[in-house]
């Protein structure tokens, strides 16, 4: 039965591709005045509208799960704290609570509200990583949060148009390197405002008071399509556990998975205790991770917005790594938060076995350097590094591509000119990828100095070093990581390491894991060559049996 709708077929489909057009220039604007690599160029951010209840209606391409996700769910924080009367025109929120909102400090939050003949209409968001805040810098080490940096509480970045000087200054005075993070701040700022003239520009085009409609139109669709795929899900509880590599050791998690009518409930019950060391992940971010896992299975075509989380609920037992309790550490949280949809992957082959890829390298390799780059010229730069994705149903695995985090590598060139990082070896790791039918993406091997003025330190935040990613129905696994020092010595691979300058460090990322018996490629290959004649079928049977 057809659904019910204010809105003609064709006007709805107009509509929604003009809002996401809206949201994609939103992200262009911010990555293309941003001061910093991690912005500029791997593409640490996301962006999206919502609506004026709080709801996300729609969002960039560009972005991540675990900033896109947790600004869906986190949007009703800033509303709690300032009402959406209250706002007026100019003001800017913002905010990096890791517990409400992206998981660690590193990621500020900032919100535009957007206002048509003197009423508030929406919301444009962007969230991006700070290449500093502050603290013990960007590190898996720390204690506690309060070692990890400056914490933003809920505010005005701006005050009716006008910059609020005193949170400018905090935030100033408390990183490394100012102009970069307040540069892609105000990065930020402009890109709401073009967000913002731009959806008054639609509402002018098209005689709407506002968007609250159209945004129960799409939320209610969005809704409905994933409720729909879920009550096809099968009956019954999966359950997966697997160990993570931890920091100073293992640390098991465990999932189960049950449909309760047109419901997921995603819960990670018996998972192990948070840990004194910032590789927890708080629930804001698991939920962000474990919300996108599940959708890429269940339901891949449906639009990501408000309507599309409502059918999953996702728990961790508190105080657990997937919740943690304030103040325990969160800095590096994606290192764990990567890695979950591995875990909820896990669960699903067992209710749908033919949709589910094998394991990828899944956590982002971070590079945090600090030190400095002359006499007294302090320096703090970060750089992305990708593993391989596990081989999918019909295609073998990508190389060198971030999943599930979806940000980009940065090129060689961009990493030498904006740092004193030099870089010795980059090239594909030969067969790190799992054998299989498929198989598996290759990693990468990285071989990089510093040319600092004195030591500098090394934040290393790199994972599946004790556990490879895991190939399925047969295939093998990728090759897990390693990372190397001066003469070869293997290094930590979480925590701060003082390195001298010129002192090269090695880097060999992990392969996803391979598809399925590698005899059946081998099969395949064979008749393939017995087709076009390379091969007689004597000689197909000599080789293969």
């Amino acid at each position: 039965m057809a659904m019910e709708t204010k809105f003609a077929p064709y006007l709805l489909e107009i509509l929604w591709n003009r809002l996401l057009a809206l949201a994609e220039e939103q992200a262009q604007v911010l990555m293309r005045t941003a001061f910093s690599t991690i912005v500029r160029e791997a593409g640490d951010l996301s962006a999206a509208i919502f609506d004026r209840r709080g709801r996300m209606v729609a969002q960039a391409r560009t972005g991540t799960p675990g900033h896109v996700n947790t600004m869906a769910r986190g949007m009703r924080f800033f509303l709690e704290e300032f009402p959406i009367d209250t706002l007026e025109p100019g003001d800017v929120l913002l905010s990096n609570d890791p517990y409400k909102l992206a998981g660690q400090l590193n990621d500020m939050c900032l919100v535009t509200p957007a206002f048509w003949k003197g009423r508030c209409i929406g919301f444009f968001a962007s969230c991006c990583h700070m290449v500093d805040v502050g603290g013990v810098g960007l590190t898996a080490d720390a204690h506690n949060v309060f070692e990890e940096g400056l914490q933003v509480p809920f505010c005005k970045f701006l005050v009716r148009g006008q910059e609020n000087r005193d949170v400018v200054r905090f935030i100033r005075v408390n990183v490394r390197t100012p102009n970069e993070v307040i540069g892609d701040l105000y990065a930020q700022v402009a890109a709401g405002e073009v967000g913002a003239r731009r959806l008054t520009q639609m509402l002018e085009e098209f005689d709407f008071a506002d968007i609250e409609e159209l945004a129960d139109e799409i939320v209610n669709r969005s809704e409905n399509a994933v409720r729909a795929a879920v009550a096809a899900f099968p009956e019954g509880t999966f359950r997966y556990a697997c160990d993570n590599d931890g920091f100073e050791h293992p640390l098991r998690i465990e999932v189960s998975i049950t449909r309760q009518g047109e419901t997921l409930v995603v819960d990670f019950d018996g998972t192990a205790a948070s840990v004194e060391r910032g590789i927890n992940v708080p629930l804001a971010y698991t939920t962000a991770y474990t919300c996108y896992a599940v959708k890429c299975i269940v339901a891949p075509d449906v639009p990501n917005n408000e309507g599309s989380f409502l059918p999953f609920i996702v728990r961790a037992p508190r105080g657990s790594l997937l919740n943690p309790v304030h103040p325990a550490p969160t800095a590096a949280r994606h290192i764990v938060g990567h890695f979950l949809p591995s875990v909820v992957f896990g669960a699903l082959e067992k209710a749908l076995p033919e949709k589910v890829p094998a394991d990828s390298a899944a956590g982002l390799w971070v590079t945090q350097l600090s030190g400095f780059a002359g006499k007294e010229q302090p320096f703090a730069f970060a750089f992305f590094s990708c593993g391989g994705m596990g081989a999918r149903r019909e295609k073998d695995g990508l190389s060198v591509t971030s999943f599930p985090s979806g940000i980009q590598n940065v090129s060689t060139e961009i990493i030498e000119s904006s740092s004193p990082v030099v870089m010795r070896q980059r090239e594909l790791r030969p067969d790190s990828g799992g054998a299989g039918r498929y198989r598996g993406g290759l990693g990468q091997v990285i071989r990089f100095e510093v040319r600092s003025h004195g030591p500098c330190v090394l934040s290393a935040m790199y994972d599946r070093v004790r556990f490879a990613p895991r190939g399925i129905h047969g295939g093998a696994s990728g090759a897990a990581g390693l990372v190397l020092g001066k003469d070869g010595r293997e290094l930590p691979s979480k925590g701060r390491i003082t390195i001298q300058s010129g002192e090269q460090v090695t880097l060999r990322l992990p392969g996803g894991g391979g598809l399925g018996d590698p005899c059946e490629r081998a099969r395949e290959a064979i008749e393939a060559d017995v087709r076009e004649g390379y091969l007689t079928e004597a000689e197909s049977k000599r080789i293969y049996g």
